[in-house]
């Protein structure tokens, strides 16, 4: 057990296809909540990632799942 070191690269929770799928955050118009994540471009489906807390949370997801820019939809 380390207690201190580096952070290993973690393999993705979710497995995110530039083809079928596109990169979104999901932000509430009455808390103000941010959630990232995916939607698929057929049916419109929401795959849930991560919580987005801070400027680097949303720096993570992107470097995480090679994204360049995010939509957001409210």
């Amino acid at each position: 057990m380390k207690l201190f070191g580096r952070k290993k690269a973690q393999e993705p929770a979710v497995q995110f296809d530039p083809e079928t799928q596109y990169a979104v955050i999901r932000s509430s118009i009455c808390t103000g909540e941010k959630v990232a994540g995916f939607k698929n471009k057929t049916d419109g489906h929401f795959t849930e990632v991560m919580l987005i807390r801070s400027a680097a949370d949303e720096k993570e997801f992107k470097e995480t799942y090679g994204v360049d820019s995010l939509k957001v939809e409210y």
